[in-house]
């Protein structure tokens, strides 16, 4: 990089006043210098002094010159300057956006040192440091600072990284410091970091090491941990001073460094990874450089000196124009900045990641910004400076970009889209695809938000040509996938991503809805589709129909406009919507409907109002109506209920639109009434239960009634919809108590409106029968009646009942039921002829059948009778054949055109019966056209003439001419037929004249016919059928007397259709008409005829003409190509002369090819060669085996071939079983794999294995085992091969070869089979194979039957062989523990531990805590404690010992602290004592800890947990009293808790009664002494508030203030800061544990600030503590003056001067009057938590001084 000097922005002075900093904007608008007169002067980024302003001492009676500014810097938005100062302050001033805005302070901080440096590197967070060494950060939001860390040392520099997440601090006594605001997942370090030889007033963080220098003139560049990287020393420079100042390009990669008359330029070199030194610029008379700041973007550099100038330079490394429209400027490695030279913008392209730039180019009509580095690609949008970089492995630039879509690049490489949306540093997705074409991808990002979609990315692509993937971007899945049945070449989601339009070749054009993944063909013939922008609404073009869909969500409502032109595009702006059609010269615009469109679009935007509003304008058509619907239904779902209203109003559904209006009503006037809090209407259960009753949901209405009680509006709504069943059922589920009222109700209802039906079906559902029967026979239903009395017996029985009935069924001519009831009776004769009168012949039958047999077939034939009038024939044929009424099922068949019943009846019948019934028969299938069947059965019927006129009648002229043959002499018919075919002829009458030459076989005749009309049609088609071996023949024939004729667009015809395109192309070619040549050829002729007449076109008019020809053709190359293809080779050199050179080596291979072909190989060579083409050359040697020639031309012209010739050569010597010379060649062409595999193909394994195993040792073990597995192949087949092969073994005493080949076996899909073989195999090898061998066979076998679930067979085995373990191991496998147990037991006891571990364990695994306690108690403890089952753990030790119980108890505890739950810990050691353990007193302690840290323990309520506490320690101090650790630290320790623990206790207890609001306050005083062991700050803040309570406001205020002070100092993080006056000569404890977090709540904080601050300001407190007689602090125990140390009292805390009262406890003793007071508050009151302090007192101390006074 290098240093340009551009202008000097303030002039330097005479004498020093140096600038002191200087700082430029994030947004690089603005640069601030601050002068020696402590003025902020503002420039613009041209170097325009624009503004300045004044900064302000921290206190002006100091004066104005009382400070410097010694940092500045601006805010990450660049609307505000922080001003460090020496006064201990740094304001920050607001000055707005633009220039001239007024300048105000917004944020000051206040310090306690001078301010020596600053920086704002993120955003609310000022970072700086001061004189005393700490380095702080002041939030400008809360408008508070706080030390981030201190040091002992000034702060002489302060710099962050680049991405302004670390600071470095540099130090006077050279230490520099390193911290992470934020963590940006370096992995470096922080804290202390280097220890610079001098202070490193030069401070910079470069993006791979820091830099230092300094006043020893020696720059020092730092690795990322510290390590010296690299020195340049200048100590020795006579010309060279001290280092004042450094400053690192915004990329990281350059470093300047200033000091007298002097910059210094530092560069990283990515490839040496050091830095290199530039060129110095080195300015006369500049003098010391002070302050440095680097513009933002890089471009450029300021220096302020101490003579108060500021010197501008250009930083660049370099610079280039780009198309003469952008200027790309280099600033750095990995930094450009690209300025558009016709507006003057400015991009800054930057890679995040520090990689060089390589190269930039602008695409995408200029726009669009693409840049390469090594690991990464840069885009960017220039219009809306939106930048992008994405990991991107280089592919060598075959990238493709397009840049269709604003928001998303598309970049295609190697099959693979890849999309990258700008301002975005990920890709946005991936797939795989091979269509490139912008109009087969759609890609959508967030273009038209809806309600309740934050984000939507979606794309849609081919997969192949058939197949659309829609995939959602954000999820990275995939949301749909069409397969369509033809190929789509157009395809476009729609602007919210829920539709895709597609288009297929056809020209069909889809609609496919995502959601619901269907898909509608929606347009035929579609020219062209577009989405109207901002909207849903979709135009498209059918032929001359302009096609518009305002709701799409309708396909069918479609809008139609014709059109004259095409369509070309849309144009939507002003609020107008054009379709652009061209019709001729002139572009016409038509206008779409904008309300529609807008309707469209306020639905997706949500605004319902809108969308009703516009519609209200609209007249009432079908598209209308649907718009209207579907308002309606959006408007309810999203409880608009006065636009649904609207809607239904509108569409003139006036039930509903009633039905809302009164429901709107009722959510007004609730949102009326619950106003005030900010109720909704629609919300209420009555508005919710009638839009369910609108969408007729009853049960939801009911449901949403009864949640709110409201049992009577849901029967209401039941009783008014007349739903009395539903009613009723409410009723009964919520024991309403007019249930019994409802139900007669009812009844009566049913009874008024003479509904005796429903009213009999009530009785009959309470089990009134006979009610039910009365009134069924009431409402005309005795079948309902009938039906009731057969469920019933004891109906049935009523025999007056049943006569009622059946005489009713009987009136009523039900006779059907009647019969039923009379065969339940017994009653057969009158049931058969009531189901006879009824015409239920079915039950008729079946009765008949057991009651009177003789009358079936009577019935059957009066059944048929009765489905013949019924008019079901077919029906009735199968009773008439069951009656054996043979004419009747005949005619029965007839009439219900049951043909081939009838046949099928006719053919059992005699001849004389069924020939009068066939030709009726025949005269159907005739009708039918089955005229083979007709004439079979009027020949059956004796009717051969009508079957001869049938066929004449039909045009079946052959059929007839065959039928008649068997009654005619041949001919006769002949004669017949030609004479009436000429009568035919003579009357015009050609096709009937052809049919009868046809009929009698003589097609001649019809063609000669044809032919003398010139009829050639016809005569063709004759021709075609009867003569298709000369239909060629007669085209080709037409065709040449058709030219003969002149009639060339004929003779065309004929031509092609003889396939003789090229007799087509020479008759025009003969007539000079090339071009109708060149169409016919185009059409016809195949992919390249028409070439071919365009070649021969072209070589007719020759040289130029020839390729003006050509190229107006499009088809000089092809030309070319063809006259190569056609040998004219000369032809085509000369084309390729005069226009296209680079087809030159083409034709030269094209002419070797043809030399090959002809066998000139030396001159086919020799042209190879001049195409550039060696190898194919070699490879025409090759194939003619001259393995001399090429070998010679692959050494001279393709090295890489020569293997290859090799290769082919021993493929040769393969063919003729030289194997020796094929292995040497393949050896030579370095291939021995291919040599391997020739041998393994041949058979010659050990060839093979001796290849491999000299060129390929890695594969011969490989190479082995697939030997051994062909060997095996070749024997028996498959596992039942083995097995066989195993028995012949056997058979053959070859035991051990038996064995191994029963070991072979596998799983064969039946475990038995392979159980067997493996058994069979341990068998022969204990029998017949030595010890050892066997040993070896049985341990393989055993494993392999465990693995196959037989473990007892496994264990037998190892037992035959004394394999006493083994054989236990697979008991216990199988989980068959008694035998492992009864084999150690017996065989070798030693392993009956072992069994036994091995239980234990199961049992643990599996969970069996209960059967493992009687097995081992401590192992199910740990199991309980392992499962959580603390409380079944601490049970179950209770039965134990001592220790063992308060282990548990000790593992229970800790668990529950680590849990949070101190209290049920504590209760812990209440139940079960406290053990004088050493290794329970960190738990001790931790319960103390957390229990006095722990919120609301400051009352009376609290009591019980404090005596919880008091009790556990004296439980334990007792115990260290009898243990080892009496009178250790430990045990002085706890004797304090216990103390500290009474005077929680007893604090508690008088919280509780009025009169003792003294003594706790007192208690919360003295505790003040023990605050090494409480949190300070809570009991400061306890004390000063219970003195506050009782009126020693001295106190109160002393206790308070100390308070405020712990506060701050926790916020600070140390307690250095704390004043000890007030404490001095009290045993309250200076030194105490800085509490970790505050334990009183902001809100009370503030107010005890807020009272301490007015206590201050009335200063009517003395602020002292109180002092006694003895001139010490009335609750200190010691006196300052003496040292003589006063006893404590137990009530109150308090020292006992006098009246003292002793206990039998040494140390122990109250004051009298404390004592008695207490004792009286207990009298009068009976507090049992006083009585309970007594007791404990008592116990405590060894009873209680004599009192009358007695607590039982």
């Amino acid at each position: 990089m290098q240093l340009k000097h551009l202008r000097t922005l303030l002039s330097p002075q005479d004498g020093a006043a140096k600038v002191t900093c200087m700082a430029w904007s994030q947004n690089n608008a603005k640069f601030a210098v601050c002068t020696v007169d402590r003025v902020v002067l503002l420039y613009d980024e041209h170097g325009e002094r624009r503004d300045k302003f004044s900064t302000k001492p921290a206190d002006m009676k100091y004066g104005r010159k009382s400070y410097m500014v010694k940092g500045m810097a601006f805010s990450p938005d660049s609307t505000k300057i922080a001003v460090g100062q020496t006064d201990n302050i740094i304001y920050v001033y607001k000055i707005g956006e633009d220039w001239g805005d007024k300048k105000v302070i917004c944020n000051k901080f206040i310090q306690t040192s001078a301010v020596t440096c600053l920086q704002w590197p993120m955003e609310n967070n000022i970072t700086f440091g001061l004189a005393e060494g700490k380095v702080r950060l002041a939030n400008t939001k809360t408008n508070k600072s706080s030390t981030i860390y201190g040091t002992d040392s000034y702060v002489v520099s302060l710099t962050t990284n680049c991405s302004g997440k670390g600071i470095l601090s540099g130090h006077a006594d050279g230490t520099i410091v390193r911290y992470f605001l934020a963590d940006e997942g370096s992995g470096e370090s922080q804290g202390k970091l280097i220890n610079h030889p001098c202070p490193p007033y030069a401070l910079a963080w470069a993006t791979n090491s820091i830099v230092a220098a300094g006043c020893d003139r020696r720059i020092v560049a730092y690795g990322k941990e510290g390590q010296v990287l690299q020195t340049f020393d200048y100590s020795r420079d006579p010309q060279e001073r001290e280092f004042t100042t450094a400053a690192t390009s915004p990329g990281g990669q350059s470093v300047v460094l200033g000091s007298y008359d002097r910059l210094r330029v530092l560069n990283w070199s990515p490839r040496r990874s050091i830095w290199e030194e530039a060129k110095p610029k080195e300015i006369a008379n500049l003098y010391t450089v002070t302050a440095l700041a680097w513009k933002r973007d890089g471009s450029r550099l300021c220096a302020g000196t101490l003579c108060g100038g500021v010197e501008q330079f250009d930083c660049c490394l370099r610079r280039s124009i780009y198309k003469n429209k952008f200027e790309l400027t280099y600033v750095g490695p990995s930094q450009v900045i690209v300025k558009n030279l016709s507006s003057g913008t400015r991009v800054v392209l930057k890679s995040h990641y520090g990689y060089e730039v390589e190269e930039v180019k602008i695409l995408g009509k200029e726009r669009y910004l693409v840049a390469h580095t090594s690991d990464t690609l840069l885009l960017g949008d220039l219009n809306t400076n939106r930048l992008s970089e994405i990991a991107w492995q280089g592919s060598g630039g075959n990238e493709k970009y397009f840049f269709e879509n604003e928001n998303v690049c598309m970049i295609f490489n190697a099959g693979e889209l890849t999309l990258v949306e700008y301002g975005n540093n990920d890709t946005l997705g991936s797939v795989r695809t091979e269509f490139m074409n912008p109009h087969l991808i759609s890609v959508r990002i967030n273009e038209r938000r809806q309600k309740g979609m934050e984000e939507n990315k979606k794309l849609a692509y081919l997969i192949d040509i058939k197949t659309i993937a829609i995939v959602d971007l954000i999820g990275g899945y995939n949301i749909g996938t069409i397969s369509h049945e033809s190929r789509v070449d157009w395809l476009e989601l729609n602007e919210t991503g829920h539709k895709l339009l597609f288009r297929d070749r056809k020209l069909r054009l889809h609609l496919y809805d995502i959601e619901s993944c269907s898909k509608t063909m929606i347009l035929n013939f579609c020219s062209y589709v577009q989405w109207v922008p901002g909207s849903d609404v979709l135009v498209a073009q059918n032929r001359n129909s302009l096609c518009v869909w305002y709701n799409i969500e309708a396909p069918e409502r479609v809008t139609m406009t014709s059109v004259k032109g095409d369509v070309v595009g849309l144009e939507r702006e002003g609020g107008k919507t054009e379709v652009m059609v061209t019709e001729g010269v002139t572009t016409v615009a038509y206008t779409l409907d904008e309300n529609l469109i807008e309707f469209g679009t306020a639905i997706d935007d949500g605004n319902y109002n809108r969308a009703a509003a516009f519609l209200e304008t609209l007249k009432m058509t079908p598209e209308t109506e649907a718009m209207w619907k579907t308002l309606s239904k959006l408007a309810l779902e999203a409880r608009q209920l006065h636009i649904a209203e609207w809607c239904f109003s509108a569409l003139g559904h006036v039930a509903k639109a009633r039905f809302l209006h009164e429901t709107n009503k009722i959510a007004d006037q609730v949102s009326q009434e619950y106003a005030s809090i900010g109720g909704e209407g629609t919300d209420f259960y009555r508005v919710r239960a009638r839009l369910a009753m609108l969408e007729k949901n009853y049960k939801l209405a009911e449901m949403i009634f009864l949640e709110q009680n409201a049992v009577e509006e849901a029967m209401n709504m039941y009783q008014e919809l007349h739903r009395w069943d539903e009613c009723i059922a409410v009723a009964e589920a919520k024991g309403h108590p007019a249930l019994e009222k409802l139900r007669r109700g009812y009844y009566q209802w049913l009874m008024d409106t003479q509904q005796e039906e429903r009213a009999g079906e009530l009785k009959e559902s309470q089990g009134d029968g006979l009610a039910a029967i009365s009134l069924y026979l009431k409402a005309g239903l005795p079948a309902r009646a009938a039906r009731l009395v057969l469920t019933r017996e004891e109906l049935l029985a009523n025999t007056e009942l049943v006569e009622h009935i059946t005489a009713a069924l009987i009136k009523g001519e039900l006779y059907e039921r009647a019969g039923d009831l009379f065969e339940k009776i017994r009653n057969p004769q009158r049931a058969l002829e009531c189901y006879c009168k009824g015409s239920a012949f079915m039950k008729a039958v079946e009765l008949a059948r057991l009651a009177f047999p003789v009358q079936v077939m009577k019935l059957e034939e009066a059944w048929g009778d009765h489905l013949v009038q019924q008019k079901q024939l077919d029906a009735a044929i199968n009773h008439y054949i069951e009656a054996r009424c043979s004419i009747k099922a005949i005619e029965a068949a007839l009439g219900a055109r049951q043909w081939k019943k009838a046949i099928y009846i006719l053919d059992l019948q005699d001849r004389n019966t069924a020939s009068k019934y066939y030709p009726r028969v025949a005269q159907h299938y005739a009708s039918l056209q089955e005229y083979e069947i007709a004439e079979e059965l009027y020949i059956k019927g004796d009717r051969t003439k009508d079957a001869i006129d049938m066929y004449t009648q039909a045009g079946a002229w052959e059929q007839a001419h065959k039928l008649a043959m068997k009654c005619m002499r041949p001919e006769d018919v002949s004669v017949l037929y030609i004479t009436q075919a000429q009568e035919m002829e003579k009357q015009g009458k050609y096709r009937e004249a052809e049919r009868l030459y046809v009929t009698v076989e003589e097609p001649d005749l019809a063609i000669t016919m044809f032919k003398k009309h010139k009829l050639y049609d016809d005569m063709i088609r004759l021709v075609g059928k009867h003569h298709p071996d000369l239909l060629g023949d007669t085209h080709l024939h037409l065709g040449k007397e058709l030219e003969a004729e002149g009639r060339l667009q004929e003779a065309e015809y004929h031509y092609l259709e003889a396939q003789e395109w090229k007799a087509t192309v020479n008759m025009y070619r003969s007539n000079g008409l090339w071009e109708e040549a060149y169409r016919v050829a185009k059409t016809h002729g195949g992919a390249n005829a028409h070439k071919q007449v365009a070649y021969l076109w072209a070589k007719s008019l020759g040289g130029e003409a020839a390729v003006r020809l050509l190229n107006k053709l499009g088809l000089l190359e092809a030309a070319i190509d063809h006259a190569a293809d056609n040998c004219s080779f000369e032809f085509a050199f000369e084309l390729s002369r005069l226009a296209l050179k680079h087809k030159t080596p083409d034709i030269h291979l094209k002419y070797a090819m043809y030399l090959e072909d002809e066998g000139k190989f030396e001159e086919a060579e020799a042209e190879f060669i001049r195409a550039g083409k060696p190898k194919e050359a070699v490879l025409m040697f090759v194939h003619n085996q001259d393995w001399e020639a090429a070998q010679r031309v692959a050494e001279a012209h393709d090295p890489d071939s020569v293997a290859d010739v090799l290769v082919g050569q021993a493929r040769g010597a393969l063919e003729e079983k030289d194997f020796q010379k094929a292995e040497g060649l393949l050896l030579r062409a370095q291939r021995p794999g291919l040599a391997l595999n020739y041998y393994k193909e041949a058979g010659l394994w050990s060839d093979a294995l001796r290849i491999c195993k000299d060129y390929m040792p890695g594969q011969l073990e490989a190479l082995q085992e697939e030997y051994e597995r062909e060997a095996t192949k070749k024997g028996a087949r498959g596992m039942e091969g083995l097995v066989e092969q195993a028995r012949q073994w056997e058979q053959a005493g070859e035991h051990s070869l038996a064995v191994d080949c029963y070991l072979k076996v596998r799983d064969t899909g039946s475990s038995g089979l392979v159980e067997k073989c493996w058994m069979k195999a341990a068998e022969l090898s204990i029998k017949f194979l030595p010890p050892q061998r066997s040993l070896e066979v049985v341990r393989t076998i055993g494993p392999q039957l465990i693995g196959i679930g037989k473990h007892s067979a496994a264990a037998e085995l190892y037992l035959n062989l004394d394999l006493v373990k083994e054989a236990i191991d697979a008991f216990m496998e199988g989980e068959e523990w008694n035998k492992a147990k009864r084999v150690a037991k017996e065989l070798d006891p030693r392993y009956e531990d072992y069994v036994d571990q091995h239980y234990k364990d199961f049992l643990k695994n599996q969970g069996k805590v209960d059967s493992l306690v009687g097995v081992d108690v401590v192992a199910a403890l740990d199991l309980y404690v392992e499962q959580g089952q603390w409380d079944k753990c601490i049970e179950t030790a209770t039965k134990q010992n001592y220790k063992i119980l308060h282990k548990y108890v000790a593992l229970y505890a800790t668990h529950l602290i680590r849990e949070g739950d101190c209290a049920q810990a504590l209760a812990l050691y209440v139940q079960h004592g406290a053990p004088a353990n050493p290794q329970n007193f960190n738990i001790y302690k931790r319960i103390f800890t957390d229990m006095v840290n722990s919120p609301g323990t400051n009352s009376a309520e609290a009591y019980h947990s404090w005596a919880d506490l008091r009790d556990v320690l004296f439980n334990l101090c007792e115990n260290l009293v009898k243990s080892s650790e009496a009178n250790s630290p430990a045990h002085e320790e706890f004797e304090t808790m216990l103390l500290i623990a009474h005077y929680y206790a007893t604090r508690s207890a008088a919280q509780s009664i009025k009169q003792l609001e003294t003594v706790a306050a007192k208690l919360s005083v003295s505790l003040l002494r023990h605050t090494q062991l409480l949190p300070a700050d809570k009991a400061f803040y306890e004390a000063g508030i219970a003195a506050k309570a009782v009126g020693w406001e001295n106190m109160a205020f002393i206790f308070l203030n100390r308070f405020l002070d712990l506060t701050d100092a926790i916020e600070e993080g140390t307690l250095d800061a704390l004043d000890h006056s007030d404490f001095q000569d009290t045993d309250i404890p200076f030194e105490v544990p800085l509490p970790a977090k505050q334990h009183i709540p902001e809100t009370q904080r503030e107010e005890v600030r807020d009272w301490v601050l007015t206590v201050s300001m009335d200063q009517r407190l003395e602020q002292v503590l109180p002092r006694d007689e003895r001139g010490a602090y009335e609750a200190s125990l010691v006196a300052a003056s003496t040292g003589v140390r006063a006893l404590p009292c137990l009530i109150t805390g308090y020292p006992i001067l006098r009246n003292k009262i002793d206990f039998k406890r040494p140390g122990t003793a109250v004051n009298k009057d404390n004592w008695n007071k207490f004792l009286m508050a207990i009298k009068t009151s009976h507090s049992p938590v006083c009585q309970d302090v007594l007791k404990f007192i008592s116990e405590w101390c060894g009873g209680i001084p004599s009192t009358s006074f007695s607590f039982q």
